[in-house]
């Protein structure tokens, strides 16, 4: 398979694929379509609002989750009344990542009023209320009031624990993120790479930079069997700064490409979609070769997501042919180029 020119076909193919039995299809299809982002919203928003079964409309909406377009939020909110608890609880979940964007009122209108509605099953009141949790404890309060006087006994206990819990809080994804960054790493690199999820929308760019700086320095000291770890919170803060439009670390980005002798978290390539420049796709025409050459099925994910990460920056960049890089990778891998 060669790096495409459009990704029309792929997206109708991975779309068709949320509607499989296989969990594992589905959950593939899922990770490309997010590579894929804007793209694909049109396709993912027709499937949540269609009849298909829940499984792929659940599937659509985690693909939107990690997208978070807002193009796609009006359209997700109404799927928040879905009959189907296991959709309206994957519409709140694909909303909650644009509680602090600019439509972020109106994300949180909304989920207050699921989380109060008495009437809704309490599947989908709890979503909402975990949702809502990414709040400032002092933004919380009134609600947490209200829940606890809940006549549904798990909304209430879920309010009292919330109420009851919040003041022993030591530390908070913002403090711990911040206090890696300037150079105390965490022992726990899972930990850490959720801590960059919850506070990447909010640190300073320049700390984010140097924590990707930071945990470099801790994975190559790592031994193999902890390295992967570390891969994975470097490629967090990554995406982190890539969300956020950010092209301080894209000179890492490539050199995880030149370096890679193994397929690399999704993360790091999801934000070489999004930021990637001409000067990324040497390395991504070179990690594609060397997969071609593994002997690995040719519907590998690595390689799939390799060529939707070029198409994207060669669209973004207006790179053709005739640019210098092009013409350079043309004449060392000719089969990569389609």
């Amino acid at each position: 398979m060669s790096i495409r020119a459009s990704f029309a076909k792929e997206i109708v193919a991975l779309v068709a694929d949320l509607s499989t039995h296989s969990a594992v299809t589905r959950e593939a299809a899922v990770a490309r379509l997010t590579v894929i982002g804007d793209r694909a919203i049109d396709k993912l928003v027709a499937v949540i609002e269609s009849a298909g079964p829940a499984s792929a409309r659940v599937a659509a909406l985690q693909a939107l989750e990690s997208i978070a377009s807002l193009r796609a939020l009006d359209r997700t909110l109404a799927v928040v009344d879905d009959p189907d608890p296991a959709v309206a609880a994957a519409a709140i979940s694909a909303a909650r990542p644009l509680l602090p964007s600019a439509r972020g009122a109106a994300v949180v209108d909304r989920l207050t009023e699921v989380a109060l509605d008495a009437l809704r099953p309490s599947d989908v009141r709890l979503a909402a209320i975990h949702a809502l949790t990414d709040l400032t404890p002092k933004t919380l309060q009134p609600l947490w009031n209200i829940l606890a006087r809940d006549s549904n006994t798990t909304v209430r206990a879920m309010a009292e624990s919330a109420t009851a819990r919040r003041p022993r809080l030591q530390t908070d994804p913002l403090h711990d993120v911040a206090a890696a960054a300037e150079g105390t790493l965490p022992g726990d690199p899972v930990a850490l790479a959720r801590a960059i999820g919850e506070a990447g929308r909010t640190l300073a760019l320049p700390l984010l930079h140097r924590l990707v700086e930071r945990i470099r320095e801790r994975e190559a000291a790592e031994p193999p069997a902890r390295r992967a770890e570390w891969t994975n919170a470097r490629a967090a803060a990554h995406l982190a700064l890539a969300n956020r439009g950010s092209r301080l670390a894209v000179y890492d980005l490539r050199e995880s490409l030149e370096r890679a002798t193994a397929p690399l978290p999704v993360e790091l390539l999801a934000a070489l979609s999004l930021v990637g420049d001409v000067s990324c796709l040497e390395a991504i025409a070179a990690a594609y070769a060397r997969s071609a050459a593994s002997n690995r099925a040719r519907t590998d994910w690595w390689r799939q997501h390799l060529a939707t990460a070029f198409q994207t920056i060669v669209t973004r960049e207006r790179v053709t042919r005739r640019h210098a890089v092009m013409k350079k990778i043309l004449n060392r891998w000719p089969g990569v180029v389609g």
